[in-house]
């Protein structure tokens, strides 16, 4: 079985969440999803998640192509899930601002084989969430 991990907020879960969950699937056959944490969420973006994180992950849970969803670690960091969960792929959006060379580094010091793709945008221009929250008012 061939491990695919993919992290982020996922406040507003729209189509280019979708598509992003559809484009990792295709990199392996089970797809771990890790919602952050609205502690992390608010250090990373500067602002509250809209939907708590508790609302997101059951979100995300729904989604049929996420095979597990699950939070992130509690003041932990993207590191500690890729020592727990130890998956083949990780899979990025787009916009995420994550180092893809830090990864590989960290991966490798640890042993752990891995590959980085970065995903590709479904009409960034509608599909983000900055821009879904804007034509809601919020």
């Amino acid at each position: 079985m061939k491990k695919v991990l993919v992290a982020g907020t996922f406040d507003f879960l729209h189509p280019g969440h979708l598509a992003l969950f559809r484009q990792a699937k295709k990199h392996g056959d089970f797809l771990v999803v890790v919602v952050a944490r609205d502690a992390t969420a608010h250090k990373i973006k500067g602002r509250k998640p809209f939907f708590s994180e508790g609302q997101r992950l059951d979100m995300v849970s729904e989604q049929k192509r996420v095979d597990r969803a699950r939070l992130g670690n509690l003041g932990g960091s993207l590191w500690d899930v890729l020592l727990e969960e130890r998956p083949e792929v990780v899979v990025l959006g787009y916009d995420q601002r994550v180092d893809e060379s830090g990864i590989l580094s960290f991966a490798k010091e640890r042993g752990l084989s891995l590959e980085v793709v970065r995903a590709k945008a479904l009409e960034p221009e509608k599909f983000k969430s900055s821009r879904v929250k804007a034509q809601l008012g919020i």
